[in-house]
């Protein structure tokens, strides 16, 4: 950052109301207990939180800079699982994606995405007929080229689409902790494309700052504190469990977005 966006994140500060950090601080370490337990969700779980706090326009940039302050800890828990012959894949086209969504963040209404997004997750509780089979369909590793641009695409624009990814990771053969630390890999490399071209449109304003760093903080504590969750889990419960976030994330979007359209 600039010494002239540190000048102004002092003053903004003073200005703040503390329970609006307090908030963000807290939202930010549940999501991240759940998405960690999850397998994901965590961004899109707190879409809600930051559209009321501060407005739908402001929720994308601050869900993406605090989440991305809260991947290194979460690399670091996950390291030693990390499959890297997917991340190859998948950050590439991904890191392309993110750079085109920040620069059509003003000009598109992602109402439409949301509401076939939604309807996809929901879907998800069919294709894995409740948690009793391991793989609905074969995923190759070719396949995380298109799907890194479209979910860095779409996730760069609304803030989050974390459940999304999750069957195809799980159509991979990935289980439990091998699935986040991926995932977490390529949303890390991301993150980086999304808040470099955050900055370079002029969308990450002084204030904004503020509220991802403490959204970050909170999210850090979020995924210690999941991970000692997510080690007296068995795989089947893990399975159950992501299914379960990605039908109800489905759902919130597809009320949200019904209720847009009406």
């Amino acid at each position: 950052m600039s010494h002239s966006i540190m000048f102004d994140i002092f003053a903004v500060l003073q200005s703040m109301a503390t329970w609006h950090l307090a908030a963000l601080f807290f939202a930010g370490m549940l999501a991240f207990i759940i998405s960690t337990v999850s397998g994901g969700g965590g961004a899109l779980l707190l879409i809600p939180v930051t559209s009321w706090l501060f407005g739908a326009s402001s929720a994308a940039p601050i869900v993406n800079l605090g989440t991305f302050i809260s991947r290194p800890s979460r690399l670091y828990l996950f390291w030693q699982d990390i499959d890297w012959s997917l991340v190859k894949y998948y950050v590439p086209s991904a890191v392309i994606g993110a750079w085109l969504a920040a620069f059509l963040f003003s000009r598109l209404n992602a109402n439409w995405i949301q509401l076939l997004v939604g309807i996809f997750l929901i879907s998800t509780v069919f294709q894995y007929r409740f948690g009793k089979v391991d793989k609905s369909f074969n995923m190759p590793k070719l396949g995380f080229i298109p799907l890194g641009f479209v979910t860095a695409l779409i996730s760069t624009l609304v803030g989050g689409l974390g459940p999304v990814l999750n069957p195809f990771y799980m159509n991979t053969g990935l289980k439990k902790e091998d699935l986040i630390a991926t995932k977490t890999a390529n949303s890390f490399f991301v993150g980086i494309a999304q808040i470099g071209s955050y900055t370079f449109f002029g969308i990450l304003t002084a204030q904004l700052w503020i509220y991802g760093l403490v959204l970050g903080l909170g999210a850090i504590a979020g995924n210690v504190i999941g991970k000692r969750f997510l080690a007296g889990m068995s795989v089947k419960q893990f399975r159950v469990m992501l299914i379960l976030l990605m039908v109800v994330s489905g759902l919130v979007m597809i009320v949200q977005n019904i209720e847009w359209l009406l």
